[in-house]
């Protein structure tokens, strides 16, 4: 990775022509004509070193400095200085600054002063080129918010980092963004150039979740043919991810507590303890208070890991993020394939609200990238919508439901009474066929929009099955 400058001056022509000099050695220059400018850009792009103008047009350089070694002491600064200035140089130097160069710039000296900023700086600039990478890999994942809740929820986030607590717990609905919110927490904290894992607790059966998360000796079981490092421990000093930890088996609950209690655990098949220090952010879109309640879930595992806990409440109970996700996603994927989309139909956006959104922001994103791969214009029109967000079926889907329980909940009963069997019985068959459809008929996707677990869910459906075919030989 180049190193990467960032160019502070606000003379035109000095700017383009040092730019021009530095990316012909071989470096990636940025460029700011203004203090603030080049505030912002040196939070934003983490440059390796900033060659600074004392004399800039909103604000002295002095200040810039004294900002951006406040914000990120480790970043090189080198000042650029009139002849007349050099006394202020020097104290630039002893609010650390590293170097001063005098204008006119020579560029033998200007050069050789960059080289050696950067290599005294060396440590420091492998960190920043890592922290440039994770945040590289981070804008592509981030979800903006702008209502009270998200934004409660990112203060959260940011104290949460910064402390020294060992379990978080993230709870929503499926696509609302919990993985986006476990990413946060491991970058803004200490441990942010250290691994980030992560697994999927309901995508393996037990004995291989088992020996991802713990790892096993050579000869454990039968496939056991050598050593395996589990995630514990190659997350040491690190984050470790558990989504859908609802999912898990009671004996590996067992186990995770130890684990949370003591920070040490054993290979399947060993006898040595082993000694980490991970942060466990766990995940779920199951309602796990009540999965304690129904014996599913270990009480004592479920209070250990809720030390901090974060709800992400749906994309339909915070609408007024839906308009910047929405130009937020335009944005991605307007770069992603050479598109422009540049505003949103009135009549498009007015069904886009209305819409419940039962998948989230995942199925608010992907929509917007079919949307902008397969059409050809500038406006995202009605037309370019699926014919459920047209048509409003889903928002049908939950009238239906809503319509069978009018009698029951907002109307006084009739004299003969309710038939109360079929009217949950229909309900519940409404919910599982929304669910299905939203899935594509995939059973353990419709299973988490459900919150219910897969085997519960074909039990639904095969009761279901049987009912109907009952009623069809009558």
């Amino acid at each position: 990775m180049k190193p990467v400058v960032l160019l502070v001056d606000d003379e035109d022509t000095i700017r383009l022509f040092l730019e021009k000099t530095l990316k012909v050695e071989g470096y990636e220059a940025l460029t700011a004509s203004t203090g603030e400018e080049a505030i912002e850009k040196t939070r934003s792009e983490l440059p390796d070193l900033v060659l600074l103008d004392l004399k800039l047009p909103d604000m002295n350089g002095i200040d810039v400095l004294h900002k951006i070694k406040e914000e990120l002491p480790e970043i090189c600064v080198i000042m650029l200085t009139a002849f007349g200035d050099i006394e202020t140089a020097v104290s630039a130097i002893k609010k650390g600054a590293f170097d001063f160069v005098s204008k006119p710039v020579n560029l033998e000296q200007l050069l050789l002063a960059v080289g050696k900023g950067l290599e005294s700086q060396k440590l420091n600039r492998e960190l920043f080129q890592l922290r440039r990478r994770v945040k590289l890999d981070f804008d592509e994942g981030y979800i903006p918010g702008e209502s009270p809740q998200m934004k409660e929820i990112y203060e959260i986030v940011r104290t949460v980092a910064r402390s020294e607590t060992t379990t978080v717990l993230i709870q929503g609905e499926s696509g609302t963004g919990k993985e986006m919110i476990a990413n946060m927490i491991h970058r803004f904290s200490p441990r942010h150039d250290k691994p980030f894992l992560e697994i999927n607790c309901a995508s393996l059966p037990e004995e291989l979740l088992e020996s991802e998360l713990f790892g096993h000796e050579r000869g454990a079981f039968t496939d056991a043919k050598v050593q395996k490092i589990g995630l514990l421990e190659l997350a040491n000093k690190g984050t470790l991810f558990l989504d859908e930890i609802g999912e898990m088996s009671q004996t590996i609950q067992v186990k995770l507590l130890r684990v949370l209690e003591r920070m040490t655990f054993r290979r399947v098949g060993g006898t040595k303890d082993i000694k980490v220090s991970v942060r466990i952010i766990s995940a779920t879109n199951r309602d796990l208070e009540s999965a304690v309640g129904e014996k599913l879930f270990r009480e004592d595992l479920y209070y250990r890991l809720k030390v901090i806990p974060i709800h992400i409440p749906p994309l339909r109970e915070r609408k007024e993020d839906i308009y910047i996700l929405l130009k937020h996603f335009l944005t991605r994927f307007n770069r992603q394939f050479n598109k422009n989309f540049m505003e949103v139909d009135d009549g498009a956006f007015e069904r886009i609200l209305a819409y419940p959104w039962p998948g989230n922001i995942r199925e608010l994103k992907n929509i917007v990238e079919r949307i902008v791969l397969l059409e050809n214009d500038t406006v995202l029109r009605i037309s370019h919508l699926p014919e459920s967000i047209r048509k409003g079926e889903s928002a049908a889907l939950e009238r239906t439901v809503a319509q069978r329980f009018e009698v029951a909940l907002g109307k006084p009963f009739p004299e003969a009474g309710i038939d109360f069997e079929d009217l949950i019985r229909n309900a519940e068959s409404d919910l599982i066929a929304k669910a299905m459809k939203e899935a594509g008929g995939n059973q353990s996707r419709a299973a988490r929009l459900l919150r219910l677990n897969r085997d519960k869910l074909r039990y639904r459906l095969r009761t279901s099955e049987t009912e109907d075919a009952g009623s069809g030989d009558e």
